[in-house]
């Protein structure tokens, strides 16, 4: 698989023989969610509109959303609201603004409950407009002591002293007096006319008019992502994540898995392929402890990338390939009378392999099978055997594991003469005169050969 395209046979392989590890790691997900969305409180967002008339371009609209979450709009909203338990950088952290259809400014308020997210969407909407406005005006001074607002005053006060004037002149109606009342008339004329003016040029004051379209209305639910959200984002992360990691895992993978590649890493010949029918029992009985029996229940105690057993014929052809496999044994070892079958000692398939050829080699040459430890082999010294047979299964041992046995094979003296891959097929249901004989025939010759005396 290590080479191979990734496809989704590979994935519905995962899902089957793994689904109770990875239903334990979805409840495990959904557990961690829960406890994420208990250490995050929920969240209620509110939103006001506000509405700027007029035509405005893009970049403008983007400043004015820029403007309304400055800190200079959401200290000013957080000075009014006079919440302690809320700084002013997590405030403005709470605080968003969006340009939305129609020259609309969606800001956004975010707090711990729907009454406080209201107030605080609103709030923020009040202090944009009147910040906006003193921009418009070409003053950020709240009291508007400067700036146009401030000359409409004076033009006002200019307008009062003119009257105050005009009323002080000579009541009389001579030709001076009247003059002179006629100019302060004409003055005062000039002056509303030219402010009048001022304020049509002026495009800014026709944009200060920004209007907050009603109240926020209360949110009825939490804002995402929810607790139920977290819930079910845990359990999805973490069955990506075991997908992902036995897809990895099976990526890196670089187990021997054909006959002569496992021949190879072994440093002798391949004899042939032997069926033994798949067999759970054994395997599961063999296996003890507490990570023995965890591994049973969450389904990790078999390989999940190891090709399903195919299906096998009948008894009377799985028979012929391991007397074939004892005819080759023999053309390679004519006069051996004894020879030694080394198996991993967690290899079920392959000591049932072993076992129904010690039967049918019928003592010609006679073998003795011995298990061994992968991790740590240890064979036993060279007595009256002509050599060594190793048989396993394809597809669950590494090249160095490999060579650790060859390599114990030779320290005890044992040349590697030959190697007998064992396969687990589905067998199918015998009849009367087809029955199986290797769980009987091949047990005793496991237990007579592997206890034997090595004269």
């Amino acid at each position: 698989m290590s080479d191979d395209t990734i496809r989704l046979v590979t994935v519905g392989r995962i899902l089957r023989r793994r689904r109770r590890l990875l239903a334990v790691l979805v409840v495990v997900g959904a557990l961690v969610g829960y406890g994420v969305s208990v250490l995050f409180p929920p969240r209620y967002t509110a939103s006001a509109s506000v509405l700027l008339p007029g035509q405005w371009e893009q970049r403008e609209l983007l400043t004015q959303v820029e403007i309304a979450t400055s800190s200079s709009v959401v200290d000013k909203a957080g000075d009014a609201l006079r919440w302690s338990d809320v700084g002013d950088k997590e405030l403005r952290d709470r605080v968003s603004a969006k340009i939305t259809d129609g020259n609309i400014i969606k800001i956004s308020g975010k707090a711990d409950t729907p009454e406080r997210a209201q107030r605080l969407s609103d709030e923020v909407a009040q202090q944009f407009v009147a910040y906006a406005a003193r921009i418009a005006t070409g003053t950020t001074d709240p009291d508007g002591a400067t700036g146009p607002e401030a000359l409409r005053q004076q033009v006002a006060r200019t307008n009062q002293r003119i009257t105050d004037l005009a009323n002080a002149a000579d009541p009389g109606q001579t030709v001076e007096s009247v003059q002179a009342r006629t100019e302060l008339e004409k003055l005062r004329t000039a002056l509303q006319d030219a402010m009048h003016k001022l304020d049509e040029a002026d495009p800014a004051t026709n944009r200060a008019g920004l209007v907050v379209m009603g109240p926020a209305p209360r949110p009825t639910g939490e804002a995402p992502p929810t607790r139920w959200q977290l819930v079910g984002g845990g359990a999805l992360l973490f069955f990506v994540l075991a997908i992902v990691g036995h897809l990895a895992a099976a990526r890196v993978n670089r187990r021997p898995r054909s006959e002569p590649e496992i021949a190879a890493a072994l440093g002798a010949a391949l004899l042939g392929t032997v069926d033994v029918a798949a067999e759970r029992r054994a395997s599961q009985s063999k296996a003890r402890g507490v990570r023995a029996r965890l591994g049973r229940l969450l389904g990790v105690d078999t390989r999940w990338d190891l090709p399903a057993p195919r299906s096998s014929g009948d008894e009377a052809g799985r028979r012929i390939r391991y007397r074939r496999v004892c005819a080759r044994l023999r053309e390679r070892l004519p006069a051996a009378r004894r020879v030694l079958v080394v198996v991993p000692d967690d290899d079920e398939v392959a000591r049932r392999a072993a076992g129904r050829l010690a039967a049918e080699a019928e003592g010609d040459p006679l073998l003795r099978v011995v298990e061994v430890s992968v991790s740590r082999p240890l064979v036993p010294d060279r007595d009256a055997e002509s050599g060594a047979l190793v048989v396993l299964s394809a597809g669950v041992r590494t090249a160095e594991e490999l060579a650790g046995v060859a390599g114990a094979c030779a320290d005890g003296g044992h040349e590697v003469v030959g190697v007998v891959v064992a396969g687990a097929v589905r067998a199918r249901t015998p009849g009367p005169a087809n029955r199986p004989v290797e769980p009987a025939t091949a047990a005793a010759a496991v237990h007579d050969h592997a206890t034997g005396g090595s004269a």
